[in-house]
């Protein structure tokens, strides 16, 4: 069973276009959104007009959460980036399903963590080489339940500052070494330690 079907049970689905915002940075975060179906792109946007990609969020995961539950405004926009299907959660039926269902709060916490980890990467990953930056991220992503993590070689590049040819390089570097494995649209990690040591020798040379 998905662990947001709680969520999503019996609640209206919201139809989005490829393009169509979702929510703007700055406003106020009265509900998040789970993903039934389709990919949404996150992003911050600067003064001067700059977009940079947070990440790329696929069916079975949610958007939004940070901000909702800290009562601030949302610090990035979210946008279509295909067809969507979206469900709407305000604090109404999130308290009604939590009284019902007290482990779906848990799996909330662990997944706000996620997202305060995934904003950490793009605070410092500056810092790293190309492989590296691609290696973290990949480590922030989180799997399907039969491991894959979907994913296009431009959403990766995207969320990290590099070209999809040097992404398309990397992820077949990392192929060749038994560290993961690539698919259509996808990827699936073999040996996340692997990509762990990597970061470690560059991150405690930047520490």
């Amino acid at each position: 069973m998905d662990r947001w079907f709680f969520l999503a049970q019996d609640q209206p689905l919201k139809h989005y276009a490829a393009g169509q915002f979702i929510y703007l940075q700055d406003t106020e975060a009265d509900q998040f959104y789970y993903i039934a179906s389709g990919t949404v792109k996150c992003f911050l946007s600067a003064e001067s007009g700059e977009e940079r990609i947070l990440a790329f969020h696929h069916g079975g995961e949610l958007i939004g959460e940070a901000s909702f539950f800290d009562r601030q405004p949302r610090v990035s926009s979210a946008v279509a980036a295909s067809p969507c299907q979206l469900i709407a959660i305000d604090r109404g039926h999130l308290q009604e399903v939590i009284h019902l269902h007290p482990d779906v709060a848990l799996s909330l916490l662990e997944y706000l963590a996620r997202t305060v980890r995934l904003l950490s990467v793009h605070v410092d990953g500056n810092f790293l080489p190309a492989d590296q930056r691609i290696a973290r991220h990949l480590l922030t992503l989180t799997p399907g339940p039969d491991g894959a993590i979907l994913c296009t070689h431009e959403e990766i590049g995207a969320s990290v500052g590099a070209s999809r040819v040097t992404v398309s390089r990397t992820l077949a570097h990392f192929a060749r070494m038994g560290w993961l494995q690539t698919g259509y649209r996808m990827v699936r990690l073999l040996n996340r330690s692997a990509l762990e040591r990597l970061l470690t020798a560059t991150e405690e040379l930047l520490h």
